[in-house]
């Protein structure tokens, strides 16, 4: 008879062996096909460390890909997480107003980023769009502002489109405040707290773990956005919109260069790893409670 440590080796066989299949045979696949040249309907050789020397000496786009990519996720890890856990250190207040602020505040979480990138490429077209309508009416003269596709601007315009919107920071803050006992709330109104004072030195030491993990998820999330980019700028103009997902994209689909990208793609995750131990020690996030 199969004892119980058998079962359940039988039992996780299946998921042992997709996650070695998919994850694990890929990650092998990018690292070796990384150091050859390869290109579809070219033969695949192996030219060792070429293709990460090409990128740091002579690729001043994917140098540019680094910089904008790393940019992000320090804006993500600290103004968008900020953002949502002020929101949620208000809304936690249960005030008239919370319920509609929270399902308005979520609402951008919910759409597609595609339709959200179609949605800000309206609201800022030079032509007809919202802001540069607002602008014109408030001025009196005509303001025709090409948002995205102007050097000075496309940076921070590309950055608005995610950045402020932290409707899942709020709601992780929020779920975590909700474990806080009513007690710990009461003792500190005793000793004669305020509302600010509550909030700054009680409640948010003990949602580090949570803020950590929301720092995290935000990091992380920079390294994969791809979809609003390609909708609103593909990275221009020039590199100044430019990051590394949508670099690698760009070498794959329009260089046909897959060594290279896989090249990249290899410091994407290297550069992820970094974030994430940077992440995990400031937030002493594998420090155990007493």
């Amino acid at each position: 008879m199969i004892n119980r440590k058998k079962w359940a080796v039988l039992f996780l066989l299946p998921g042992i062996l997709l996650f070695a299949f998919v994850f694990l045979g890929s990650l092998v696949v990018l690292f070796t096909t990384s150091f050859t040249d390869w290109a579809i309907g070219r033969k695949i050789t192996f030219v060792g460390l070429k293709n990460y020397i090409d990128l740091f000496t002579g690729d001043k786009t994917f140098i540019e890909s680094v910089k904008n990519t790393a940019i992000w996720i320090g804006l993500q890890s600290t103004f968008h997480v900020f953002t949502g856990t002020v929101v949620a250190l208000i809304l936690a207040k249960n005030k008239w107003y919370s319920s509609p602020v929270r399902a308005i505040f979520f609402i951008p979480n919910v759409i597609s980023s595609a339709a959200l990138g179609m949605l800000f490429l309206c609201i800022m077209n030079p032509q007809y769009g919202l802001v540069n309508t607002l602008v014109t009416k408030i001025s009196g003269n005509t303001f025709s502002q090409n948002w995205f596709m102007d050097p000075k601007t496309a940076f921070l315009s590309v950055t608005m489109t995610w950045l402020p919107y932290a409707g899942l920071v709020t709601i992780l803050v929020m779920a975590e405040m909700s474990s806080i006992s009513e007690d710990i709330y009461e003792a500190a109104k005793i000793d004669g707290a305020s509302l600010f004072q509550t909030d700054i030195y009680v409640v948010l030491p003990l949602m580090k773990n949570i803020i950590g993990t929301s720092v995290v998820l935000a990091a992380t999330s920079m390294l994969q956005k791809l979809d609003i980019i390609m909708m609103t700028t593909q990275g221009g103009p020039g590199s100044k919109t430019m990051n590394m997902p949508m670099y690698i994209y760009k070498t794959v689909f329009t260089n046909n260069n897959y060594g290279l990208a896989n090249a990249q793609g290899v410091l994407l995750i290297i550069l992820g790893v970094l974030a994430l131990r940077i992440i995990r020690g400031l937030f002493k996030m594998d420090k155990k409670e007493d």
